[in-house]
């Protein structure tokens, strides 16, 4: 079974909720961004990985705009379930941004990054990286993954929301990045059954498709 929640922000009390005792062998999580079990390269922080390592469900999540992306980019991309990640444990993996994976028969887009609402609080400490915000060579390699499996996907996968959903969501989401304009232009050319994103830290469906996660344990099928 595949679950998908929000933002984490290196919690791991998160592992320890009553519904997390559903996971088990086989079972993949999915993280929509804000990981954050990769923020300071502490020993503290790596044995709190180890600890997930022992999971026996997979812990997939793409990346938001807190992590730390020069301790995330010292792992190598390779292949996994048909497109690339960072394997930082066997069972923890950072899933890239554009890519498609094949997971339990669903085809699966994710597209992670966005930009940081204490962005201005942030900018000049050590602990925030440009590379959280999606570049142009990467949406258009988003572009060409779609455009080969002929815009048709199950599930897309994002840390940002489609800026179309701004009224819906009922709060104040970003500035304006290309990224946005980007979404807009998947929801009039893909196919796909939902949409899930973790920015706004709500849980709520927007009908028909679109659903903002958080703490909740949300099924994909």
């Amino acid at each position: 079974m595949i679950y998908i929640t929000g933002d984490m922000h290196g919690d791991f009390d998160r592992f320890k909720a009553p519904s997390m005792k559903k996971l088990g062998k086989g079972d993949t999580l999915i993280v929509c961004g804000d990981f954050g079990f990769i923020w300071d390269g502490s020993r503290d922080e790596k044995l709190i990985l180890d600890k997930l390592a022992e999971k026996s469900f997979t812990i997939a999540f793409i990346d938001g705009c807190h992590e730390n992306f020069d301790l995330l980019e010292d792992f190598e991309p390779i292949e996994w379930n048909g497109g690339l990640v960072r394997k930082i444990r066997p069972n923890v993996i950072n899933l890239m941004r554009g890519q498609i994976y094949d997971i339990e028969n669903k085809r699966i887009f994710t597209f992670g990054g966005g930009h940081s609402q204490d962005f201005d609080f942030r900018r000049d400490s050590r602990n925030w990286w440009e590379r959280e915000q999606p570049t142009h060579d990467e949406i258009l390699e988003a572009i060409d993954t779609l455009s080969n499996c002929n815009n048709s996907v199950d599930f897309i996968i994002t840390h940002e929301p489609p800026a179309s959903l701004k009224d819906c969501l009922g709060v104040d989401v970003f500035q304006r990045l290309e990224v946005h304009t980007f979404f807009e232009d998947i929801i009039k050319a893909c196919r796909f059954k939902r949409w899930y994103f973790g920015k706004c830290h709500i849980d709520k469906h927007i009908p028909v498709k679109f659903y903002a996660v958080f703490d909740r344990l949300h099924t994909l099928k």
